[in-house]
């Protein structure tokens, strides 16, 4: 049995899935869509069912990938039932969503979670009265708890076999118009009210898909559109100005009419400590004050937590590196190879793993416990008005947060931004924010050439973050109103209530869905980076290793953006992994045929000064590695998300030139004042 789970966002929808599906979980894309596709199996009483978790969404009428996918599904694909899944707390705003499915189909179970949270809150539902006025089984959960869990399966059978006809929506006077263009609407399992209503709001998304399922050309029949034409003048001569306001508030009359039959608030205050709390977390000041502290405190943890690691896994490594040369001598394998595969490719992925691995495992939980703790959506909420300013969405806030721990996850996250310029513009601008991959280098950098201390080194470094964020506004309010010009469009944001996050959970899906399928993706370009890389620092022409010949020849230009062509060519030669810039530094001013670790932070100082380092050589790196193009990871993820080699190459080449001029107005006022 083909079974959709279907809700709003924020209903506990996914838990519901995980409760009903366990562990028979695998993911993939729905078919023509980069929109994830998760799919779980359950057998009960003999019978499997194939579970299918889709996007969440506030309404039937699409205005992304995600809204589509669900869209579509609702109403064309084969399936036997249909979970929808609400909040006890908000039951009226979740009861749009599904009156607008009951009236497609009354194979259907509602499912109200969060009971636990609306018993806490004094919210009682007659459940026993919803079932009767929507004519289908209602279901109350604890997700959490997975308590009513087993009813949806116990009433599965009730739904997939019933002959109920679907809900029916009074749509009051429009009744009567909806009958006049029924008469040339094909027969289907939709009812003509359905499809009539979607033709009198020019839903030509609808419109496309219903074509295409029913081999039709309502779309494009042009005397059906010039009946509909004629139908909605006599609609405006009735005083209606905007069709689609008045179906909302059809629609919303009657979920308002429905809960006050079935909902009671004991008490009216129920969500006074929520609101409390809010003022603080989304006001003009405190609000941007919480933001800040928030960023520093993770990026400590994260650097603090992930030092010893970081050293445990650099050393069990450089202990497996021995096996490995032995063994490989051992089989007799040319010498050649052993040093390219060891000193190469090896040396280089263990280098990628002991520094990349460490700070996404601490990143990426506590990213996820602020998600669970229903945070994030207060940052999207803060920032919602700058990003106006600059022509794109608060939603981008939440893929910029996310590109903290990876720019290739927050590339994917781009998903979530409905129109697909602001989500041109969110992936464009996303490299901007350095990922964990840049942190050691300058977290390095701080060490040596500005403070020492670790507290005041993630105050500075925040600053330099807060830099790369500043740029991400101006770039997107450039792009806004050049190749990416178009208004900004709105979107509806929820506020959660604040839950208690399920740690153990937070965990798993964040080292599972996050830090290793980052991790994957690194590992695969860092190989055939390591062999590159020790080609490079190898093979002579003449006596001088291509990696010297190179950076000689890219000195000049990289002194005037406050570098050298050492710098230059390890970001250059890092481009697979941000993680292998300083190991390639050092094994360009030592002249060395393999990647090393200097044992100390005062030995690299050192080694960078005798080079020619001065603090403003720091500074430019710094904002070069903030300012420069992506990782070949995120970029082959753009092309993945994008499917354009046009938006990968200018996600490659704004960053590069924006470092480039911003490090050479940068390295004259810093000479200029004797730095």
């Amino acid at each position: 049995m083909r079974i959709g789970l279907v809700g709003n966002p924020n209903v506990g929808k996914s838990t519901i899935f995980n409760s009903l599906t366990g562990s028979h979980v695998h993911t993939g894309n729905w078919p023509g869509k980069t929109v994830e596709k998760c799919v779980g199996y359950k057998i009960y009483n003999g019978v499997r069912y194939e579970i299918e978790d889709l996007p969440g969404t506030y309404s039937l009428s699409s205005h992304s990938k995600e809204e589509e996918v669900t869209r579509d599904y609702v109403y064309f694909e084969d399936y036997d039932a249909l979970i929808i899944v609400c909040d006890a707390c908000a039951l009226e705003r979740n009861l749009n969503l599904v009156l607008s499915i009951l009236e497609i189909t009354s194979k259907a179970i509602i499912c109200v979670n969060l009971v636990d949270e609306a018993k806490r809150k004094k919210i009682k539902i007659d459940f026993n009265k919803l079932e009767d006025i929507l004519k289908v089984p209602v279901i109350p959960t604890t997700a959490r708890s997975k308590k009513g869990i087993c009813d949806i399966f116990k009433r599965l059978n009730e739904v997939i076999y019933s002959k109920n006809r679907p809900f029916k929506i009074d749509y009051d006077f429009l009744e009567e118009y909806l009958n006049k263009l029924n008469i040339y609407i094909p027969n289907t399992n939709i009812d003509k009210d359905i499809i009539s209503l979607h033709l009198l709001l020019k839903d030509c998304m609808f419109l496309n898909s219903f074509d295409y399922k029913y081999s039709s050309n309502i779309s494009r029949n042009l005397y059906l559109k010039e009946k509909v034409d004629n139908v909605l003048g006599e609609i405006k001569s009735k005083g209606v100005d905007d069709l689609e306001v008045l179906v909302k508030e059809i629609v919303s009359n009657q979920c308002m009419k429905i809960a006050l039959e079935t909902v009671k608030y004991e008490n009216k205050n129920c969500d006074y400590r929520d609101r409390k709390i809010d003022r603080f977390l989304t006001g003009r000041v405190t609000g941007s004050i919480i933001m800040l502290l928030l960023l520093i405190i993770v990026l400590w943890i994260t650097i603090v937590g992930a030092n010893y690691p970081s050293d445990f896994l650099y050393s069990l490594f450089f202990k497996f590196e021995k096996v490995l040369y032995n063994f490989l001598t051992f089989v007799h394998v040319p010498s050649i190879v052993v040093d390219a595969l060891v000193n190469g490719v090896y040396r280089v992925l263990s280098w990628v793993v002991a520094v990349m691995l460490p700070p996404m495992a601490i990143f990426f939980p506590l990213f996820t416990i602020l998600e669970d703790l229903g945070y994030l959506p207060r940052i999207a909420f803060n920032l919602d008005g700058i990003y106006e300013k600059c022509g794109s969405c608060g939603k981008q806030a939440l893929t910029m947060v996310e590109g903290f721990g990876c720019n290739a996850v927050g590339v994917t996250g781009a998903r979530i931004i409905d129109s697909p310029r602001e989500r041109l513009i969110s992936i464009l601008t996303n490299v901007f924010i350095p990922c964990n991959g840049r942190f050691p280098l300058l977290i390095s950098l701080i060490t040596m050439f500005l403070i020492e201390s670790t507290l005041f080194g993630t105050v500075i470094l925040t600053l330099f973050i807060l830099f790369g964020i500043f740029i991400t506004f101006i770039i997107s309010k450039l792009l806004s109103t050049t190749i990416l010009k178009g208004v900004p469009s709105s979107f509806t944001l929820e506020l959660p209530p604040f839950r208690r996050p399920q740690v153990g959970k937070v965990i798993v899906r964040s080292i599972f869905d996050r830090t290793l399928f980052v991790l994957k993706r690194a590992v695969l370009v860092s190989m055939p980076a390591g062999l590159i890389i020790w080609v490079f620092a190898n093979i002579k022409v003449g006596d001088v290793t291509l990696l010297k010949m190179f950076s000689n020849y890219l000195n000049p230009f990289a002194n005037l953006i406050g570098l050298d062509g050492v710098i230059l060519m390890a970001f250059i030669l890092g481009f697979p992994a941000n993680e292998i810039v300083i190991p390639i530094m050092i094994m360009g001013y030592m002249s060395l045929g393999k990647i090393t670790d200097l044992n100390s932070i005062v030995e690299l100082k050192k080694l960078f000064v005798e080079s020619g380092w001065t603090i403003s050589t720091a500074i430019c790196t710094m904002i070069f590695s903030i300012m420069h193009f992506p990782c070949m990871t995120t970029l082959l993820t753009i092309k993945k998300e994008t499917g354009s080699k046009m938006w990968t190459f200018l996600s490659f080449l704004i960053p590069t030139l924006t470092g480039i001029i911003i490090c050479f107005i940068l390295n004259i006022l810093l000479k200029s004042i004797g730095i």
